[in-house]
């Protein structure tokens, strides 16, 4: 009977696939949080915008000081933010850089020990066919030496 293949570094193998599915995750949610600050910067443009078309006045219309002035402290704090923002939005990239590497080592680890367990599982069979091969022919000799006999 042929002996079963066991991969001695199955334990491994699994931890390091787990440790892929977990930097998937994380490559995942950095992605997530640099969406949500490109939203965020995209919000910022549409309120900039829309201060800059409440801005505008009718011909002939008259020009209010006090929401003009409102409307320029506004300005100077939504461009603030959208500083804050743009930083925060190359951090999350720097993340989510990180988070690809990591994704990157982690899959190269998982896939070098799978195509080990794959070689040795090759290696275990032809092994058993070579067992199987010579047990045929001392069979064939034995048989032969007694029908001879």
């Amino acid at each position: 009977m042929a002996a079963r293949f066991h991969f001695r570094l199955e334990p491994l193998r699994k931890l390091r696939e787990a440790l892929e599915r977990e930097a998937e995750r994380a490559l995942g949610r950095a992605l997530e949080a640099e969406r949500l600050v490109r939203e965020e910067i995209e919000a910022l443009a549409a309120q900039r915008k829309a201060v800059f078309d409440s801005r505008r006045i009718a011909t002939g219309g008259t020009l209010d000081l006090a929401l003009w002035r409102a409307g320029e402290a506004f300005l100077v704090a939504l461009e603030r933010r959208q500083i804050e923002a743009f930083e925060r939005l190359r951090e999350a990239g720097h993340r989510v850089a990180a988070a690809r590497e990591g994704l990157t080592v982690a899959h190269r680890n998982h896939l070098m020990l799978v195509r080990l367990k794959e070689r040795r599982a090759l290696q275990h069979a032809r092994e058993q066919e070579l067992r199987e091969a010579i047990a045929l022919d001392e069979l064939a000799v034995l048989r032969h030496a007694r029908q001879t006999a």
